[in-house]
């Protein structure tokens, strides 16, 4: 499948708009309702689209191509998007005086795209067994290129759903305005829209909660949170990333036990408080592969090198609901040099640094960090290592997410993907496992030629399973 195109193909783009749902509390009112953007909304104006799919087992009885099932999909989605309305609305930028500007979404019911697409020489094989990813997956996703402020340059949907008929599988993909919404809502919406299509029907009852749509603020931030810019021309920016390839690495249950085993031991050797080294599961996986990506990255030992982590505030800042739909997301930064990500019982030491860094998560400062974002706002641009020699690792998306619940009636998800949006040299898209029972699957973006090493780097393959 390398540079083939699989004989993929667009069969029909349409706009889908909310049908009422089920729980009365969630139907759209018929006036537009203006939500005004939080910090943690407006940081990414400049990113890429949330793009995530899974590969779904081949409907049985169903034709390459008809329309029948793609209007079954289409219908879900619709009566999705009536618990979610307002990811049907749009962007709107109002000019203030003083040369600023605010960002609202209204929910206005123009409708989110869904889009049909077939690729009959593409099989579920050909996505999952390639070492890195094929390039025909980029087309299995909708919006690819898309920033998240090109929504608020001109009107275009907020979400779009695409749905890829393959030889003897299925792709069905969501990509979502970051500056809408998280990961949390993301894989919210799809585990919503599965599960409305695979109990068929209208007024079912879901076991997925309804989101909570209102927007939270803290009481001393300034609503609505004003842009010191004249236009949105001047906070887009678009940025060119030195090519990239993918990979997909599977822990299972037993390796994920061992990494976290080992890297509490060596803490308890090392660590000063050797009774505080309580490092999770993920922890210590990510520093498995923040060890394993400076060795492949041939860094060295005196460099600074970081790990990004999302840190979730729902359930860590007093007042966001645990089922809020917006983005309530900080970071956790760990920074260290080489020498010490790869010294000797280093994995602990990594996870320690990882773990402390999410452990030092403090609300008040981040309120007050909220509040005072207008004076020196802080808009997040992916962008290339200045250097041109990245030594850092970006986490993204969560192993809490019910990636493969998204069962739409005939059959659980065979593998998760991401798409394009955001690749750029030491990104890493974490989930759970294919498995279950706390076994973890792990996206990673890296140059070629770091790539290439990571996955003969015998320390780091031992206990990965790449099939």
């Amino acid at each position: 499948m390398e540079g083939s195109t699989g004989g993929f193909r667009v069969v029909s783009r349409r706009a889908v708009r909310p049908e009422p749902a089920s729980s009365p509390d969630v139907v759209p009112s018929e006036a537009p309702r203006i939500m005004q953007l939080t910090p943690w909304d407006l940081q990414y104006i400049s990113v890429h689209y949330i793009q995530m799919g899974v590969l779904l087992p081949k409907k049985i009885q169903a034709t390459a191509g008809s329309s029948a099932l793609a209007d079954e999909l289409a219908s879900s989605f619709a009566r999705a998007l009536g618990r979610f309305y307002p990811l049907a609305g749009r962007f709107v930028v109002t000019e203030m005086s003083g040369a600023c500007l605010t960002v609202s979404l209204c929910s206005n019911n123009d409708g989110a795209e869904f889009v049909h697409a077939v690729a009959p020489e593409v099989s579920v094989s050909d996505v999952t067994t390639p070492r890195y990813f094929p390039p025909v997956l980029r087309s299995f996703f909708p919006w690819n290129g898309m920033l998240c402020g090109d929504a608020m340059l001109e009107p275009r949907p907020v979400v779009a759903a695409q749905v890829a008929e393959l030889a003897d599988g299925m792709f069905v993909a969501l990509s979502l305005n970051h500056a809408a919404a998280d990961g949390t809502t993301f894989w919210h919406l799809f585990n919503t829209w599965s599960e409305i299509h695979r109990s068929g029907g209208h007024g079912c009852e879901l076991s997925a909660p309804p989101p909570v749509l209102g927007r939270w603020f803290p009481d001393t931030c300034p609503v609505p949170v004003t842009l010191p810019f004249r236009n949105m021309e001047d906070i887009v920016r678009r940025v060119e990333v030195p090519p990239v390839r993918e990979c997909f690495f599977h822990l299972s249950a037993a390796s994920v036990r061992n990494l976290k085993a080992k890297a509490n031991a060596e803490m308890n050797v090392t660590a000063v408080q050797p009774q505080a080294a309580t490092i999770s599961s993920l922890q210590a996986v990510l520093a498995h592969l923040w060890r394993g990506a400076c060795r492949a990255r041939r860094l060295p030992p005196d460099r600074e090198t970081t790990c990004r982590q999302p840190v979730g505030c729902r359930g860590r800042v007093h007042g966001v609901p645990q089922h809020y739909m917006g983005s309530a997301v900080a970071r956790g930064v760990a920074k260290c040099t080489v020498a010490h990500v790869l010294r000797d019982k280093g994995l602990g030491c990594a996870a320690w640094l990882l773990t402390q860094a999410v452990a030092s998560f403090d609300e008040a400062k981040t309120r007050d960090a909220l509040a005072s974002w207008h004076q020196k706002p802080h808009i997040l641009y992916p962008e290339a290592s200045g250097d041109g020699d990245p030594a850092d690792i970006v986490v993204a998306s969560s192993t809490r997410f019910d990636v493969y619940g998204n069962d739409f009636g005939w059959g659980t998800p065979i593998a998760v993907r991401s798409g394009a949006g955001n690749k750029m040299d030491g990104l890493v898209t974490v989930y759970p496992g294919r498995d279950g029972g706390g076994s973890m699957g792990v996206e990673v973006c890296m140059s070629p030629e770091a790539l290439a090493r990571l996955t003969v780097d015998r320390e780091f393959m031992e206990v990965v399973d790449m099939a």
